[in-house]
Order: structure tokens, then C-alpha cells, then sequence
């Protein structure tokens, strides 16, 4: 047990990041460069991020399948922005069974390609159309700088791939599922995001158009936490993914593909950690209620267990642990669960069983100010209403930070000086040149054109012609 303190977050933000990651035990680095091991406490916050997910994909009507790690390298080579797009990070295998294989294999980067190979073959009438399919597994993209959870060689997502006998209708699947992401981020992870959608530069490789959902991190920096994107016929074309219409006359489906990985566990982390450690938001919470004996001697032993037990069979609808550990001090149980982020702590001692009450302490309120002393007989109702409490509380919390740190630069001067510590808020004119001058002058890149735009024009805030939309500007990772 490891109870030495994390640098702060002002004081080296990455170096914290990175502790308390290994600290908390949500993933070690694994013996093959860039990867991870995700640890148990780890696993159990992207559990629950699944669990929330598959259950609103199969509310809009998704179904689950599972399609090949390997995909012939003749398939990517296809559909030519796609393999431009992914060519430097793939993984190639070339001898398989002691023997060199005919044609090179691909770990899945993605898996449009394959998926679209097998729709051509299922899709031959309208009648066969929609088809709406989600794939939860890994994929590997040979990334140079890693970093646990946020960018890794081998990591773990949902991937959907949907296919469409409309243009109008794998549209609104797109915005759809995008909608699903933004809410899932907002309910679930109190991680207030920015819907909207990618530049030109930045879209996904082989798309019409990308979408996402961007997030600001505790540094600043934003994440894309999730994206969809409408593909367009360029997937159907390459794999002719054809349907006979209503008139029986031949057409190309229209498709879509949008995912969200273990990525989104980075983006917990870094939205509502602090100095202390984790703060998880109750509803992803592996642990939502720790519960820790206090008593110093056999006879206050035999007072308090007993108490302890009824009190975990009461609160029987939450996810609740007992800390019983006999080798650690009750101080050091509370720091170790502050570490690794549990909303609510619950300490039961002599005094309380004779009061019939429990203390609560809230994680995300350190000190007394987050502690409140209630009645056994109300412990399920207020147990609850302060887990709703919490998890309403993150989310305007970093709402706040986020409104805070963004800024509506009236200059490119004052855009350089804003991205430095914040997201710009700007006029953009669409042109690449522009967008590529930001990036290389400032290394904040075009996150997302939002999709509430505030309407009416204003001047690039690059060149000053007139633009017709606002962009976010950010560093990301």
C-alpha cells in the first residue's frame, strides 16, 4: 500500500495524472511499450460506463455482434482516405503458424472495413435495411506518446457501424447517436461536453462528416471524449454494400460508424480529480458508499460490527464496501478512499451506536464542511438524496471551470494568449490555412464548430474575412 502524497495538480498536472492512475490501481503499464493493463477498479468504472451505454444503444433500436481482430490488408486499401488516414499507426502481421501468409493481415484499427465487406453480403433489399450493429472490443493504433487511458496502442471501445437506404436517415443517425453520447457524458459522468462537429482537417478518416463531443480537463486541455460519423456511400462503394430501392433499381447504402473508449475513463479522471485523488461521479462509481468501523479495543469492537453489518444490508440498493481491514488506522482508510474516489464515506464508532446515527462525509466537500451526522432510521433516504447531491454538484462544478477558462478573444493576439491557459471561442472563416496557422503558432487545434452557434457573421479571427461560424480553438490531448 502506497500512502505517499500526489504532487499537486498545479505543480506538475501530468506527473499527478500519471500517479494517480498507478495509485489508485486503474491500470499498470504493461510489459509491451504503450500498452496498458487495466486493473479491476479500473475495469469496473468502464463496467459501468458499458452498462450505460448498451443500455441506450439498445433503447434506439442497436443490437450487439462481434466481428474479427485480423482484417486482409487489401480491405483497407479500398477505400483510399481511409487507409492515407490510418496508414502510420497500423500493426501489420505477416507470418502467422511459423509460415509468411499471402496477404498481410491488419489488427483492427477500426473496423469499418471488414463490417462493410459482411453488410455487403447480408444487405440485398430495402426490406434488409437498417441495419443498426454495435461491437464492443479492442483495437490497436500504433501511437508513438502514450499515455494511460487517454492514448494507448491497444485500447478498449464500443464501435457502431449502421447502414441506411437514405442519405436523410444515416444523417439522423448520426446526430442521433451523438445526442446518446452528450447524454451518457451530462447523466453519467457529470462531464458537461460541447457537441459538434469536426473541421475538414479533423474529421475521421474516410468521412462525409465527423461529429464529437468535446470536454475541458481540469488542466485546460480538451478531450474528445466520443465521435459519429456519417460516412456517406464511401464505405458502400468501396465494399458495394448495393440494395435494390422501391423501384428495384440498384443503390449504394448510406452509412455511419461512432464510438467512445476507455478514453472516457481519462476524462473522469481529469474532469473532477484533485489533490486528494479521484472524485467519481456516483453513477459510475464502482464503490458508491464506503463504510469504516471505528473502535480502539475489543469491547468497542463488539459494539460497533454488529452495527456496521446492519447498517451494509440497509443501504443493500447502493454499491457500498466495508473497509474491515485490522492492519491500517482509521485515518489512513479515509485517505485511501479519498484517493481512490468513493462519493460517499460512512464511519460508525461507540458514539454513534449509542446516538443511532452515522457520520457522512461527502468526497467532493474535503474537511468538515462535507460531513453531516444522520439517523439510522432516515439513512436510506438521505444516502440517496446526497449521492443526487454530488452528482449534480461535479457537473456544475465543471461547468463552471469550463465557462471560466473559455474566452471570446477580439484578436488573433488575444486568441495566441487564450489557448496558452483556456479554449478561444471564435469566428472562423473554414479556410485550412487558417486553422493550420493557429495549430502550428499556438498547438491549439480546431476541437469542434459547436451545434449551437449563436447565428448572424463576424470577422475570421485569423484573417478577418467574414465567417459565418464559431469554432473552439484548444490544446488538446
Amino acid at each position: 500500500m502506497n500512502n505517499e502524497k500526489l504532487p499537486s495538480r498545479k505543480e506538475n498536472y501530468a506527473e499527478w495524472y500519471n500517479q494517480l492512475v498507478l495509485k489508485a490501481e486503474l491500470a499498470d503499464y504493461a510489459p509491451v511499450r504503450g500498452c496498458m493493463v487495466v486493473r479491476p477498479n479500473g475495469w469496473a468504472v468502464w463496467e459501468n460506463i458499458q452498462s450505460a451505454l448498451d443500455r441506450r444503444f439498445k433503447a434506439t433500436g442497436h443490437v450487439n455482434a462481434a466481428f474479427p481482430l485480423f482484417i486482409p490488408m487489401s480491405f483497407l486499401e479500398k477505400e483510399k482516405e481511409h487507409v492515407e488516414g490510418f496508414a502510420p499507426e497500423l500493426a501489420i502481421v505477416t507470418i502467422g503458424g511459423g509460415e509468411k501468409l499471402e496477404e498481410p493481415l491488419v489488427v483492427r484499427p477500426t473496423s469499418e472495413t471488414v463490417i462493410g465487406s459482411m453488410y455487403s453480403k447480408w444487405v440485398k433489399s430495402y426490406r434488409d435495411l437498417p441495419i443498426l450493429i454495435n461491437q464492443w472490443g479492442n483495437v490497436v493504433r500504433w501511437e508513438m506518446r502514450t499515455k494511460l487511458f487517454l492514448r494507448t496502442l491497444e485500447f478498449y471501445w464500443q464501435e457502431g457501424h449502421t447502414a441506411h437506404s437514405t442519405a436523410e436517415e444515416a444523417r439522423e443517425e448520426t446526430q442521433r447517436m451523438l445526442d446518446v453520447y452528450a447524454d451518457f457524458a451530462i447523466t453519467e459522468g457529470a462531464v458537461p461536453v460541447v457537441p459538434g462537429r469536426k473541421s475538414e482537417t479533423e474529421k475521421f478518416a474516410g468521412a462525409v462528416n465527423s461529429y464529437t463531443i468535446e470536454a475541458m480537463m481540469g488542466d485546460t486541455r480538451a478531450l474528445q471524449s466520443g465521435t459519429s460519423h456519417f460516412l456517406g456511400q464511401n464505405f458502400a462503394k468501396a465494399f458495394n454494400i448495393q440494395f435494390l430501392d422501391w423501384n428495384n433499381e440498384l443503390q449504394y447504402a448510406w452509412t455511419t460508424s461512432w464510438g467512445l473508449s476507455t478514453r472516457f475513463v481519462g476524462a473522469i479522471i481529469m474532469t473532477h480529480g484533485d489533490d486528494q485523488g479521484l472524485v467519481l461521479p456516483p453513477r459510475l462509481a464502482p464503490t458508491q458508499v464506503v463504510i469504516v468501523p471505528i473502535y480502539k479495543n475489543d469491547a468497542e469492537k463488539e459494539k460497533v460490527l454488529p452495527v456496521v453489518n446492519e447498517v451494509n444490508q440497509q443501504l443493500g440498493n447502493f454499491r457500498v464496501h466495508v473497509d474491515s481491514r485490522e492492519e491500517v488506522t482509521p485515518g489512513f482508510k479515509f485517505n485511501d478512499w479519498e484517493l481512490r474516489g468513493v462519493p460517499l464515506r460512512i464511519e460508525i464508532g461507540p458514539k454513534d451506536v449509542e446516538k443511532n446515527s452515522v457520520a457522512i462525509a461527502r468526497r467532493d466537500i474535503p474537511g468538515r464542511e462535507g460531513k453531516s451526522f444522520v439517523g439510522r432510521d432516515q439513512l436510506n433516504l438521505q444516502v440517496e438524496e446526497l449521492l443526487n447531491t454530488v452528482q449534480k454538484s461535479l457537473f456544475e462544478r465543471a461547468l463552471a471551470f469550463r465557462k471560466a477558462n473559455t474566452h471570446d478573444p477580439k484578436s488573433y493576439g488575444e486568441l495566441m494568449d487564450a489557448v496558452q491557459n483556456g479554449w478561444a471561442y471564435s469566428w472562423w472563416c473554414g479556410k485550412k490555412e487558417c486553422e493550420a496557422k493557429v495549430k502550428e503558432e499556438t498547438k491549439a487545434s480546431t476541437r469542434c464548430i459547436p451545434t449551437d452557434q449563436p447565428g448572424g457573421h463576424g470577422p475570421c479571427i485569423v484573417c478577418g474575412e467574414q465567417a459565418s461560424e464559431k469554432v473552439y480553438f484548444a490544446r488538446s490531448y
